[in-house]
């Protein structure tokens, strides 16, 4: 069978169109022989993603961007996405924009809730949100160091504007003769102990003997220290806690009114008894010298005795009067 010109001219321009058409998709990154879900995601900033920025589930190439719109009401911005995956993804999901490395651009990973078993339509929206890149995390952290190192130039220019009030002309000139009078007193110092070593290399022989005396010394120290530690102060010890021991027990026999010295100290009667006693061995000693002849009646001439006299100053009359 003849196929005409005008036939063939016809699936040559059919199949150029086709071709066309393969190749803008192909270009697009899309593939016409391959079936997409679509999504949609609201931003508020996409961190600068751009159309066909590829799309991920857990570093698996599922999709790409396919376009991103901004709405003229609300300033928000629609992405567009393109799953050519069988991969259930839930209405939960999260389709985060993140930053993959420090070159290139902006990618969107999709991150699954499979607890989730209600799944998303085609054409529906899911959950977005941002996760901070290398560049954010950075300028994070260094914003608090910029904000220290600020207040540490503010407070350093501060510290030199003081000091340079503090360091005028007179405080200076302070300074400059503090340090000399400081070298004077190093120098000085230097002298003094210049002097001593000279004072020690003369006096070798008289510091040797000192020391050789106190070596003496020492050793006497140590060998009385020997003697005390052989001699039996044990038993002397031991004695002198015997006679105490007696002491205290005869300490407390007077306490407790026990002998004659007890009964002496708590015994009121016989106390009294005795101090009784004892005036009236006084007042009798008394009468005694006052007036022996009543004792003692000696007659050489057969002469007769005096009668007894009471003396002016009588202290046994004086006694009984008080008695």
């Amino acid at each position: 069978m003849k196929i005409s010109r005008e036939i063939k001219t016809a699936i040559l321009v059919i199949g150029s169109i086709l071709l066309f058409i393969w190749g803008y998709g192909f270009l697009k990154g899309k593939d016409l022989f391959t079936n997409y879900r679509t999504f949609y995601v609201e931003y508020q900033n996409v961190e600068g993603l751009a159309n066909a920025a590829p799309v991920t589930i857990n570093g698996l190439v599922v999709g790409k961007v396919n376009s991103i719109k901004l709405q003229n009401t609300t300033g928000k911005l629609i992405v567009e996405l393109l799953i050519k995956s069988d991969f259930p993804i839930s209405k939960s999901s999260i389709v985060k924009i993140y930053e993959p490395g420090l070159i290139g651009g902006k990618q969107i990973q999709i991150i699954p809730n499979l607890a989730d078993k209600s799944i998303a339509e085609t054409e529906s929206f899911l959950l977005g949100s941002i996760k901070p890149g290398l560049t954010d995390l950075v300028a994070e952290k260094l914003t608090p160091l910029q904000e220290k190192a600020e207040k540490m130039i503010v407070s350093a220019d501060s510290l030199l504007t003081n000091l340079n009030k503090v360091l005028d002309a007179k405080t200076t000139e302070n300074i400059k003769s503090s340090i000399s009078n400081l070298n004077h007193t190093l120098t000085e110092f230097n002298k003094a102990s210049k002097s001593v070593n000279i004072i020690l290399d003369e006096n070798k022989e008289k510091i040797g003997g000192i020391v050789t005396n106190f070596n003496k010394v020492s050793n006497d120290f140590s060998k009385i220290s020997d003697s005390l530690s052989k001699a039996n102060i044990g038993k002397t010890i031991n004695n002198l806690e015997n006679t105490l021991s007696k002491v205290n027990s005869i300490m407390a026999d007077v306490q407790s009114g026990k002998g004659t010295f007890g009964k002496l100290m708590k015994d009121d009667a016989l106390y009294n008894n005795f101090s009784k006693t004892a005036t009236e061995l006084e007042l009798l000693l008394q009468d005694v010298r006052l007036n022996p002849t009543r004792y003692i009646n000696v007659s050489v001439f057969g002469k007769k005795n005096k009668p007894y006299v009471t003396p002016v100053s009588d202290s046994i009359s004086k006694q009984k009067t008080s008695k």
